[in-house]
């Protein structure tokens, strides 16, 4: 069956998004290449930065870009509540057709927008996602564990495959975004609520860039903190392994207390093994203080859930707010 191409329509709004903190290396910078990228494609377009809390001149930044460029708007939220809350924002206030989530760094070229439209457009798709082919710029090491990342939460989530090597740099129409924004859980690991929603998604293959200017504010801590959401957040697999290894070590200690129990009743009492009873302890004990960890997770996200705090605090919007 022959897909159906869609035409460009000028009259269709496409928003993009740009969550900002503390960039205001890069911040003028980014809007040119934006701005330049956007010249000439046969569509109207609403440009929203989300200054997530930012503690150096960002937010002055962008009052002059907004005061420059008709196109664009700011939301400054009250404080720093992470990139995920931030998107959540800009999400909540986009008004487009279709919604392009960009980062700041121009590690994800704006001169890419125009084949995500492209995409959109020939395969009629719900979402088109940036896949990275290389990743300038980053250590052996985040690369590889990023690799082990995908691979672990990939086998342990439940009926959803987050694509391999994919950020937060992807087109998504109103119907896809409307689905987003019905999800308002607090614990918000974005990667996996983008392939939760389903619909059609297609990939964009793309070199990643280094950071155009300034340093990362992902440090490995919050990367770990990261994958915990994801993991926890689409997957019941790591309170099944503590299931099953508690299953495991009860049947073979209940092995060993019979191999015990036999020898006393053939040879008598031994004398006691103090070394490899202290190993035992330690490691039975470790074994309990990882299933009380687990479970303290989940049922702090719960606890987090029941509160039912917002998701993020505006403090103003700059610029026509529309929602």
């Amino acid at each position: 069956m022959a897909v159906m191409t869609q035409t460009p329509d000028p009259k269709e709004l496409i928003t993009l998004l740009i969550p900002c903190y503390n960039e205001q290396e890069v911040i003028r910078a980014c809007h040119d290449r934006v701005a330049a990228a956007l010249i000439d494609l046969p569509y109207k377009f609403e440009i929203i930065y989300i200054n997530d809390g930012s503690q150096d001149g960002t937010l002055e930044l962008l009052r002059g870009i907004q005061v420059r460029d008709p196109r664009v708007r700011v939301i400054n939220l009250s404080r720093n509540f992470g990139k995920e809350a931030a998107m959540t924002a800009g999400l909540d206030k986009a008004t487009g057709d279709a919604v392009i989530i960009l980062d700041a760094d121009m590690q994800d070229p704006p001169e890419l927008i125009s084949e995500l439209l492209k995409i959109w457009k020939a395969q009629n798709a719900d979402v088109v996602y940036g896949q990275r082919l290389t990743r300038d710029g980053e250590t052996w090491l985040k690369k590889k564990s990023a690799a082990l990342f995908y691979a672990i939460i990939n086998l342990v989530s439940s009926r959803v495959d987050i694509p391999r090597n994919t950020g937060d740099f992807r087109l998504m129409n109103r119907r896809a975004v409307n689905a987003l924004e019905s999800l308002r859980e607090h614990h918000r690991f974005m990667k996996g609520l983008f392939a939760w929603v389903g619909y059609k998604q297609v990939p964009l293959y793309y070199h990643r860039e280094p950071r155009l200017a300034g340093n990362t504010k992902w440090n490995y801590l919050k990367l770990i903190d990261l994958a915990l959401e994801g993991i926890t957040g689409f997957s019941m697999t790591p309170l099944r392994f503590a299931t099953l290894l508690g299953v495991v070590i009860a049947f073979f200690s209940f092995l060993f207390g019979a191999v015990i129990l036999f020898k006393t009743l053939l040879f008598g009492r031994d004398i006691p093994g103090y070394a490899s009873l202290a190993v035992m302890v330690a490691f039975f004990s470790g074994v309990q203080l990882l299933s009380i960890g687990l479970l303290g997770e989940y049922i702090g996200r719960i606890f987090n859930e029941t509160k039912n705090r917002p998701l993020y605090l505006i403090d103003e919007v700059l610029g026509d707010d529309k929602k």
